[in-house]
C-alpha cells in the first residue's frame, strides 16, 4: 500500500470508495436497472408497434386508393358506354323518324296521284261528253235538221273507245 501512498493515494480512502460504489451499485441494479431496463423494453415494443400499424395503414391506404382508381376506371367506362348506346339509340330514332317520313310521303304521293287520275278520267269523261254535244251541234247544223242525240251519243262513244284502245296498243 505504500506504492499507492507514494501516489498520493490513501488506500482505506480508495477501500470505503470501492465498498460504496460497489453498495451503490448493487442498490442501483436491484431498483433501479431492471425497471428503467423494462421500460426501454416497453417503450421500444410501443414503438415497434406503432410502426407495424403504421406501415399497415399506409399499405390500406395504398389498396384503398387502387380500390378508388379502379372503381373510378370502372365508372368512366360505364358512362363511355351509356354515351355510346345512347348514341346509337338516337341514330335509330333519327333513322325510324327519317323511314316513317319516307312512307308517309311515299303514301301522300301515292294518294295524290290517285286523286290526278281521278281527276283526269273525270276531265276526259267530261271533254268526251261535251265533245258529243259539240259533234251533235255541228251535224245538225249541217244537216239542217234534228239527228237522234241517243244514236248519235253511242256512235261518238263507240268511236272514242276504239281511238282509245288503238292508243293503247
Amino acid at each position: 500500500m505504500e506504492a499507492l501512498g507514494s501516489l498520493g493515494i490513501n488506500g482505506a480512502l480508495l477501500i470505503a470508495f470501492l465498498v460504496n460504489f460497489a453498495i451503490l451499485f448493487v442498490i442501483l441494479s436491484l431498483f433501479a436497472y431492471k425497471p428503467i431496463v423494462k421500460m426501454l423494453n416497453d417503450r421500444q415494443t410501443k414503438i415497434k408497434e406503432s410502426m407495424e400499424l403504421a406501415e399497415k395503414i399506409r399499405q390500406d391506404s395504398a389498396r384503398s386508393e387502387e380500390e378508388i382508381k379502379s372503381h373510378l376506371e370502372t365508372a368512366r367506362k360505364e358512362g363511355q358506354n351509356v354515351v355510346a348506346q345512347a348514341s346509337q339509340i338516337g341514330e335509330r330514332l333519327k333513322e325510324e323518324a327519317r323511314q316513317s317520313a319516307r312512307q308517309e310521303a311515299e303514301s301522300l304521293i301515292t294518294k295524290a296521284r290517285a286523286e290526278i287520275q281521278r281527276e283526269r278520267e273525270k276531265s276526259v269523261e267530261d271533254l268526251r261528253a261535251e265533245f258529243a254535244d259539240i259533234a251533235i251541234l255541228a251535224a245538225e247544223k249541217v244537216i239542217n235538221e234534228t239527228l237522234d242525240k241517243k244514236k248519235h251519243q253511242k256512235i261518238i262513244n263507240d268511236v272514242l273507245k276504239e281511238s282509245a284502245a288503238l292508243k293503247k296498243k
